[in-house]
């Protein structure tokens, strides 16, 4: 375990439960969000909360799988980049359960990787472990950032 992979796992659960610099985490943004109110398109062209909870959960879970040695697809192949969604309350729970619980498998992966193995290449890319992990958190808070954005709108 190095320190930098100590620091990343901090950002990512950061990024999903709160305490960022930059503002409001996932989950705090996830927060009295309902399973209608996820799965309504409030911006006419844009994903809805739901599919981007669900294009979270694929980056996050991928990246949990190149860390356990799964190549990583390249691309993404569109039906596990952006997943279909369920409907109601309880796939919506499911939902936010995976991805909460895949993110913080990801964090306590994080946390085992040496200097060494941070410098790795992730299989099926280009690029190692430090730049895929740091990647992951943000692109988890982009998208926390245009659910935020969606939330509002839906309330108008």
């Amino acid at each position: 375990m190095s320190s930098e992979s100590v620091r990343i796992a901090d950002q990512l659960r950061r990024a999903f439960h709160g305490e960022a610099w930059h503002g409001p985490s996932v989950r705090e943004v996830l927060e009295g969000v309902t399973a209608e109110r996820a799965s309504r398109h409030a911006v006419a062209g844009a994903h809805n909360i739901w599919e981007l909870v669900a294009h979270i959960d694929a980056w996050v879970t991928a990246t949990l799988e190149a860390a356990e040695g799964v190549a990583m697809p390249r691309p993404m192949p569109a039906e596990r980049d952006w997943p279909p969604t369920g409907e109601g309350g309880s796939a919506w729970t499911v939902a936010k359960g995976r991805l909460f619980t895949a993110a913080e498998r990801l964090a306590a992966m994080m946390e085992s990787f040496s200097a060494e193995r941070l410098r790795e290449t992730v299989p099926g890319r280009d690029f190692d472990f430090y730049f895929l992990f740091h990647g992951v958190v943000q692109h988890s808070l982009y998208h926390a950032g245009q659910i935020a954005i969606l939330k509002r709108a839906a309330q108008l």
